[in-house]
């Protein structure tokens, strides 16, 4: 196979935030040229699939300030400094919607904007889940409410659930229900 990486050689730090930091590097092409890469550096993030005994998904509505509408998801949220992936995931389920798990699987690893972010989703699959009391963030509001996998699937179809990570994790979630692909251990 063909080589095809880009090496860094040089690069300067745009914006360090809270969250995200900015970054402009000169790289050199497989050719032998340069060219300028700008990218968003990201902690990375979980997104839950939470399946109630019933078989219905724990789904949230929330603001989402950049696009200025409410948007309907999977539990998610980022992964803080040195934490494991799976207990974020525990994490922000029982924050984000006050349920437990008492199984836990990793479903998938996927990068939602490849072209300009490091950012990486790791999907988990949680089930016997227990309901308990939600502990939001000072600045979260949502409202969480379960929904039948079909429903989710005609709301992603009408373009009524457009965010990537639940896109994705409802389509994997379709499948590991149908039983056409498995989950990892």
């Amino acid at each position: 196979m063909k080589d095809f990486s880009e090496r860094r050689l040089s690069g300067r730090l745009v914006y360090d935030g809270k969250l995200l930091k900015v970054h402009s590097d000169t790289v050199r092409l497989p050719d032998g040229g340069t060219a300028e890469r700008e990218y968003v550096e990201h902690p990375g993030a979980v997104a839950v699939i939470a399946l109630t005994d019933s078989g219905e998904l724990v789904m949230e509505r929330q603001h989402r300030y950049p696009l200025g509408r409410d948007m309907i998801e999977l539990p998610a949220g980022k992964i803080d400094p040195g934490e494991d992936p799976l207990a974020t995931a525990r994490r922000e389920l029982k924050e984000q919607t006050g349920y437990t798990a008492a199984q836990w699987r990793h479903v998938a690893t996927i990068h939602i904007a490849i072209a300009y972010s490091n950012e990486r989703i790791e999907i988990y699959l949680a089930k016997g889940l227990e309901r308990g009391g939600a502990k939001l963030d000072d600045e979260e509001f949502l409202e969480v409410f379960n929904l039948p996998l079909a429903t989710a699937l005609a709301w992603v179809r009408e373009g009524k659930i457009t965010d990537s990570k639940t896109v994705a994790g409802l389509f994997w979630a379709e499948k590991i229900l149908g039983g056409e692909w498995s989950t990892r251990g």
